[in-house]
């Protein structure tokens, strides 16, 4: 086999593209080489390269084929195009089926061959997210690209990077690679893989982008260490930082004192978004007033020029940052409410405004089902936007709900009030943390299900290729809050009242339309005609569904199913079998209820006892399917005195016994006791199927019936069709 190393050296990469685009040029290696690429390519990224290393066999024999051409009579032009297509002449065609075809022997390609053919196209058609042009060529890449290395089994393959009038601007492939800009520039050679990694090390350039993670992580918690702090940790800042240096080495810088009483969040925010600095901490976890930079560089001095620069760097954002927290504290969270009827939510959905009050009275309504207080979740829910329209947002938008938090407790709010505003958008993913305090509950709940129900509603759902308005992570905050709070919050009761709000809590309702249009023909302000109402004493509260027209039932339905395949997908990925999950659901939404009917369904037919009684109420099933097709339903009361035989007199009375045991368990929810009661069926069971002939046309319809009787008993516990053999 043949070492084949290719290397793309180009200006800084922005670090975001770097891991995507080595990815990409294994993928459309391994698809543009396949017929003498040997495993999968392996790619390296960093800030001015990205490349590969792969092995191919030097030669391979292609198979001969048949390239099918124009028809008989077709124009010489069609002809001649299609003749130059293949480079071919007219003595190769053969006429068959009507049409010239074109025979083409089996060849020997090499590995040389295949790469001056297929290389170039695959850097024409590269897809970065971004590209560009530069000097003459049409030539398109994320930036200017200044050298190809290419080598095969160490000999440089002298691809051209050339297409129509860009041949005289082509870059050539070369055996020369390029280190450090500062450090070592200057071109290069290299033998091989390992050789060009060695080399570029003597050059201050660390090839592999985990390395460089390590050196970093290690680098800065060792600084960190040494002075009594740890790292706060970031593992996004992390892969981003080592995207933009080849040769990292860590310093700390220090913070003035001056700006330790802004909020941690703040700090670490402007430190991360404006400079890629990370914070640090004491052990006790109060932030530390030192910082940590990754210089690309080994100073002579030590680093001590540089820290010296970014710690005036890092005064000037802070001082930005302290304006702004100034400046948001002068006013009340109140006093930036009236701003969100000017801010946009979503163009179908109306303003944040709008959607304050929709929040607001859904926290209310779920306040007493997770025992908050309904004052007190109202009270957030109506404060947890505000923040949108302060300054620090406005720099800041990572900084929503958690500034409000802080703003809260300035302004006396009660601290469950204050905690509530700054979690509400929790969980923001798999691994973040849960609010658990009931009020900061009712409102993150409020907050996701007012989301899927309005985008729901107005026909923007996820789809297979897109989630734009993140509605799966929204489901999966839901079903998190419910199931880790242990929640009895049935889904659809819920949802109405995200779609329909609190009817018999409005005594007059107007729709923002048709306010504008009395507004329209009295030629009053709107704000105005708001006033009056006001003063009148009208509620003016806008439900959702005065605004947008839409099937409040079939959007719950739609909306529920979305959030229990969510449950599926979710108990799926902790090694639940996915068909006990679709049986325990039906037409329960009840998450905790469901979880638990899943459980004593799986203990049930992971034993001997439920296994065979599953296969025992299939046996059933498929007799029913198909009697009922010839005369059924076979659903009506046994007649117990046609009972001729011991073993369908004793599973009838088994089925009364398992029907009573059963129904009395699943009303205390008591699903293992409700399948240990299915359990005792076994027995039973398998004796009538053991003894008895069902289509005995003198006992048929009465031992149908004793059959569905079983197989409802058994459906009353869950959708047993759904479980899998």
């Amino acid at each position: 086999m043949a070492e084949l190393l290719l290397e793309l050296l180009t200006e800084e990469i922005p670090a975001r593209m770097q891991a995507r685009a080595a990815e990409d040029l294994c993928r459309l290696a391994a698809a543009g080489l396949a017929p003498l690429i040997q495993g999968a390519p392996r790619g390296f990224h960093g800030p001015r390269r990205i490349g590969l290393v792969a092995e191919m066999a030097p030669s391979a024999e292609t198979p001969p084929r048949e390239e099918r051409g124009p028809r008989l009579g077709a124009p010489e032009q069609a002809i001649a195009g299609f003749l130059r297509k293949h480079d071919a002449t007219r003595e190769m065609l053969v006429e068959r089926n009507g049409f010239l075809v074109l025979e083409k022997p089996g060849a020997t390609i090499t590995a040389e061959a295949l790469l001056h053919r297929a290389l170039p196209e695959l850097l024409w058609s590269f897809p970065w997210p971004k590209s560009m042009r530069w000097g003459v060529s049409h030539f398109a890449w994320v930036r200017p690209l200044r050298r190809i290395l290419c080598l095969l089994d160490g000999r440089p393959v002298p691809v051209a990077l050339a297409r129509g009038g860009d041949a005289a601007h082509a870059i050539l492939a070369g055996a020369e690679t390029e280190g450090h800009r500062v450090h070592a520039p200057g071109a290069v050679a290299v033998a091989s893989a390992a050789d060009h990694a060695a080399t570029l090390r003597r050059r201050f350039v660390i090839l592999d982008a985990a390395e460089r993670a390590a050196m970093i992580r290690e680098g800065v918690a060792a600084l960190a260490a040494a002075e009594g702090l740890e790292v706060v940790p970031d593992e996004g800042l992390l892969e981003e930082v080592a995207g933009l240096v080849e040769w990292p080495v860590p310093l700390l810088g220090a913070i003035d004192d001056a700006f330790m009483d802004l909020p941690a969040e703040v700090m670490r925010t402007s430190m991360r978004v404006n400079q890629r600095y990370f914070a640090l901490r004491h052990p006790d976890g109060r932030p530390a007033n030192r910082f940590a930079l990754v210089a690309n560089i080994a100073a002579p001095d030590g680093g001590r020029a540089l820290v010296a620069g970014n710690e005036r760097v890092l005064r000037a954002r802070l001082s930005d940052a302290r304006f702004f927290w100034d400046q948001d504290r002068k006013q009340r969270l109140e006093d930036f409410l009236p701003k969100l009827d000017g801010v946009t939510f979503h163009a179908k959905l109306g303003t944040q405004g709008q959607r304050v009050e929709r929040l607001a009275r859904l926290a209310r309504y779920l306040a007493p089902l997770v025992g908050a207080e309904a004052d007190l979740a109202e009270r957030a829910a109506r404060l947890c936007k505000a923040d949108l329209a302060s300054g620090m947002v406005g720099e800041f938008p990572e900084l929503q709900g958690i500034m409000g938090g802080h703003y809260a407790r300035h302004q006396g709010e009660d601290p469950r009030v204050a905690e509530a505003i700054a979690q509400h958008y929790r969980p923001l993913g798999p691994s973040d943390a849960v609010p658990t305090e009931p009020v900061a509950v009712a409102v993150a709940l409020a907050d996701k299900l007012d989301q899927l129900a309005g985008f729901f509603a107005v026909g923007e759902k996820p789809t297979g290729s897109g989630d734009p308005y993140a509605l799966r992570r929204a489901a999966l905050g839901v079903i998190r809050l419910i199931r880790e709070n242990r929640l009895r919050l049935p889904l659809a009761p819920a949802l109405t009242r995200a779609l329909l709000g609190d009817v018999s809590a409005r005594p007059l309702d107007f729709s923002h339309s048709l306010l504008a249009s009395i507004a329209s023909t009295l030629m009053l302000p709107l704000v105005t005609l708001h006033s009056a109402l006001e003063a009148a004493g009208s509620a003016l509260r806008i439900p959702l569904e005065a605004e947008f027209h839409f099937d409040a039932p079939q959007i719950n339905r739609e909306v529920r199913a979305f959030l229990l395949d969510r449950l599926r997908v979710q108990l799926r990925a902790e090694g639940a079998r996915h068909d006990l999950v679709a049986a325990s659901i039906g037409e329960d939404d009840d998450i905790l209820r469901i979880l638990a009917r899943a459980e004593a369904l799986r203990s049930l037919v992971e034993s001997e006892t439920g296994a065979n009684l599953l296969a025992a109420w299939k046996r059933a099933q498929n007799i029913l399917r198909i009697e009922e097709r010839k005369d059924g339903p076979h659903d009506g009361p046994v007649d117990e005195a046609a009972l001729e035989a011991p073993e369908e007199r004793a599973l009838n009375a088994a089925l009364a016994r398992a029907e009573a045991e059963a129904r009395a368990c699943l009303a205390r929810e008591d699903f293992a006791g409700a399948m240990a009661a299915l359990a005792a069926l076994r027995g039973p069971t398998d004796a009538f199927f053991e003894k008895i002939l069902v289509n005995d046309p003198a006992f048929r319809r009465n031992r149908l019936r004793l059959l569905s009787r079983l197989r409802a008993a058994m459906d009353a516990v869950a959708d047993l069709s759904k479980i899998e053999a």
